[in-house]
């Protein structure tokens, strides 16, 4: 029969009707009260087997010319399972053999978490409080020199000139120089919570404390403590803070910018256990700040890891059985340990042989199967398609509907050659039903073409696009047999890990490239034209 007169029923189900026979079967072998007890679990089985069965949906679709005139589709639906395909297992607190349920979990873990998420956020928003503490400081400390004298009532500060109201306005513009660029540097949210000290901010930040510090301890001493009447010296004191302060801003934008802009190293990632690699271009960076742009370019460049890909084309090994003879006539029992040992070497001769060819024809009928499926997703999302159009396109009459009633009545049509795609890509538990019927009437709203839709369903999208991928914190471990403070070098190695995944990270410096200029003479730049009898021209 056609694959589309195929019903589609999941994994669990089949082997719950194979249990039962295999049940059903013992049934009649055992008597007596063992047998009443195997007919209630068959009965109890096939209720429950029964109850499963109902919930499903009979989709009747028109017939062609080579097929039946009705033709039943099951497709079954699990509104309350974000895995929407086959082959679901939950196990919960009252399911489990060791009965440990989620409110003993919560009691025994939620507080360690909770201590965990908010020393993270403290760590994460104490830098940039602490260099926010101090510019603030730094920025007010010239405007209070300033205006200190004005306010004191036995301090007699003298007029301000001409000149004096001048340099006023190159210190107001000055500072809102200031306050723009240390917004604009130092304000931001953090894009990693490192393990060691930024070296070169803290540089930064030493050098603000020290300079207010110095300017204070003078202006106490030279003018607070001798009520110096000069007003213009006191606005000329206070404008040599601003620019020395212009100029560490300067000295933060070199350090912390423009210093690894230009690419010095090139790095190696290398994902384990899938073995995807990507090479970058980096400039002089530390080693955390390095493992942290690696991070960057890992979420938007890699493809998302998939660990049931991993054993799709393993076999189980197979135990033969070997009998083995006493040649010699002995009657003594032989050493338990030589038959174990006999039978493993001969099944690793035989694997060597035949296993790199099994894994090859494995590896060639998975990728047949994929691009079937994928072929027959296709076919069905552009059928789909070709039933939607828009109002003002539509001619006669027509039932007007939102995007997602419409991505509700063609979803049926692709459900199963999605949910086949999904099965064999190993996809499943990323996408549920509603997921999948969302992203379909945003493409209906967009006026998206077929392929755009099937794109998101492809196995080798980005990290950062995938919504159970990528979270808005991530953690991961830094290793590395140096301090994380110091600046990469060549042949460096380190390695960040999260739960089954691990980046390997290598560092190559790029070599100096030393190019020398050949002119060509103009005596030698001209060519004869070379014939013989058995050239065409």
């Amino acid at each position: 029969m056609d694959d589309r007169a195929e019903s589609v029923r999941s994994g669990r189900s089949d082997r719950s009707e194979r249990s039962h026979r295999s049940h059903g079967s013992r049934h009649h072998r055992h008597h007596g009260g063992g047998g009443n007890r195997a007919s209630s679990r068959a009965s109890d089985r096939s209720g429950f087997r029964d109850q499963r069965e109902n919930r499903s949906v009979t989709i009747n679709t028109p017939a062609s010319e080579n097929d039946d005139p009705m033709e039943r589709v099951e497709v079954q639906i699990l509104p309350q399972d974000d895995n929407w395909g086959d082959n679901t297992t939950a196990i919960t607190g009252n399911t489990s053999e060791t009965g440990f349920s989620m409110d003993e979990f919560r009691s025994k873990f939620g507080k360690e978490s909770f201590d965990d998420n908010i020393g993270i956020g403290c760590a994460r928003y104490i830098g940039t409080a602490l260099a926010g503490i101090l510019s603030v400081i730094g920025f007010l400390s010239p405007v209070a020199m300033v205006v200190l004298p004005k306010l004191l009532s036995n301090w007699e500060s003298g007029e301000c000139a001409p000149e004096c109201e001048g340099l006023l306005i190159s210190f107001a513009f000055k500072l809102l120089i200031l306050c723009i660029a240390t917004v604009a540097l130092f304000f931001r949210q953090p894009k990693a919570t490192m393990p060691r000290v930024f070296l070169f901010r803290a540089v930064v930040l030493f050098l603000v404390f020290i300079l207010t510090f110095a300017f204070w301890l003078f202006y106490g001493v030279r003018i607070l403590k001798e009520k110096k009447t000069a007003y213009y010296d006191i606005v000329k004191f206070a404008v040599s803070l601003v620019d020395a302060l212009l100029f560490i801003h300067y000295i933060a934008v070199i350090l912390l910018e423009i210093r690894q802009i230009q690419p010095m190293y090139v790095v190696k990632v290398l994902r384990s256990p899938d073995a995807e690699s990507k090479c970058y271009n980096i400039g002089a960076l530390s080693i955390q700040r390095a493992a942290a742009w690696i991070l960057e370019q890992y979420h938007r460049d890699f493809p998302v890891y998939n660990p049931y890909l991993e054993n799709i084309t393993k076999r189980p090994a197979k135990m033969t059985s070997l009998k083995f003879y006493n040649v010699d006539g002995n009657n003594q029992p032989q050493n338990p340990q030589d038959r174990p040992r006999a039978i493993f070497a001969s099944q690793s001769s035989r694997r060597r042989d035949a296993s790199h060819n099994d894994r090859f024809y494995d590896e060639l009928e998975y990728e047949r199967r994929v691009r079937k499926r994928k072929a027959r997703l296709m076919v069905a999302a552009e059928e789909a398609f070709t039933h939607i159009k828009r109002m003002q396109d539509e001619q006669g009459p027509a039932i007007p509907m939102d995007p997602h009633e419409a991505a509700q009545a063609v979803f049926p049509s692709m459900a199963r050659a999605l949910q086949k795609f999904l099965r064999i890509t190993r996809q499943q538990p990323k996408y549920s039903m509603d997921n999948v019927l969302n992203h379909l009437a945003l493409c209906i709203n967009y006026d998206m073409s077929p392929k755009a839709f099937v794109e998101r369903y492809m196995p080798h999208g980005a990290i950062i696009m995938s919504e159970k991928d990528c979270r808005p914190v991530t953690k991961w471990v830094l290793v590395c047999d140096q301090l994380l403070s110091r600046e990469i070098e060549h042949n460096l190695t380190f390695q960040l890990r999260q739960n089954d995944v691990s980046l390997l990270c290598v560092v190559k410096r790029l070599p100096h490239f030393n190019l020398t200029e050949d002119v060509i003479d103009p005596k030698t730049n001209k060519f004869v034209l070379r014939l013989n009898s058995e050239t065409s021209v």
